[in-house]
């Protein structure tokens, strides 16, 4: 396979979880390549993602990193029968790639966690909703660029649509649903289709309300992507400069013990749907 000066994050993320596991097994780059009897250079690029592997391939790697874990290794090697080219390729051209790696991560994602504070979560904004938030995105975004992020939002939806979709769990909190972005029937619409996806089966929506104590995450989004295997679990963080992505291990369990203490301060999912009615009711 010809190698590429510009990995997807699928692979990029393959060489990252290699490159651990050769560090694991105590080798260095040199090591490495004296065991498997290439040069530096070609490891270097597996691990960058730039060198396209077989699944074979990466079982071999394992195999001399002495990783014993099948689950991982399965995991990893399933990485590369996926698709190299799906729908956010076309918007490669018009939007930050942060947003096209976080639409990749969640069309491969298992399950979905996601904690907001104060906006609603993006797979379940209506169209006039997330309209009017890029209407408020500083720098000023030209029309052009605004219906190209609303478009790609849509289709980010999709995923809870399909045959088989993942299991998904927002934590809100009450603030969010108080936000009057797009003026009154924007926000009666946007609570409505709120409360109607949180009666899909796979869709799990529950509000953390006013009058709570004290939890982490404030003020900060996180999504949670659940990976075939913990070791491949994504955080993604929305920063003023963009999407920010994490996966080292220490950092994937503290966002999962975030995401718990969030939970444990929401209401259940009928509590939360009797609280987001009586919102809707007021606006």
């Amino acid at each position: 396979m010809r190698p590429t000066n510009t990995p997807a994050l699928r692979q990029r993320r393959l060489g990252a979880e290699l490159r651990k596991l050769r560090e694991r097994a105590g080798l260095t780059a040199t090591g490495a390549a004296a065991r498997l009897g290439v040069n530096q250079g070609r490891v270097s690029m597996i691990e960058t993602g730039r060198s396209p592997l077989s699944a074979d391939r990466v079982r071999s790697l394992a195999r001399a990193y002495d990783c014993g874990d099948a689950a991982l290794v399965d995991a990893l090697a399933a990485m590369t029968q996926r698709q190299s080219h799906g729908w956010w390729d076309s918007y490669r051209d018009h939007l930050p790639v942060g947003l096209i790696d976080l639409a990749e991560l969640e069309y491969n994602a298992a399950a979905l966690r996601v904690a907001l504070v104060i906006h609603i979560p993006a797979l379940l904004q209506t169209t006039d909703h997330a309209r009017a938030l890029f209407n408020e995105a500083v720098p000023p975004l030209r029309p052009y660029e605004i219906e190209h992020r609303v478009s790609h939002r849509v289709k980010r939806q999709e995923i809870l649509y399909r045959d088989s979709p993942p299991p998904y769990t927002a934590v809100i909190h009450e603030c969010a649903l108080h936000m009057g972005y797009g003026g009154a029937a924007t926000v009666r619409a946007q609570l409505g289709h709120l409360l109607e996806m949180s009666e899909m089966d796979h869709v799990t929506v529950r509000v953390i309300p006013f009058g709570k104590g004290h939890f982490p995450g404030t003020g900060q989004s996180v999504d949670y992507l659940v990976g075939q295997v913990p070791q491949l679990d994504t955080v993604q963080l929305d920063t003023h400069h963009g999407c920010e992505f994490l996966d080292a291990e220490a950092q994937l369990d503290k966002y999962r013990i975030v995401l718990d203490r969030m939970e444990a301060n929401a209401l259940k999912p009928a509590q939360s749907r009797d609280l987001i009615h009586r919102i809707a009711r007021s606006v």
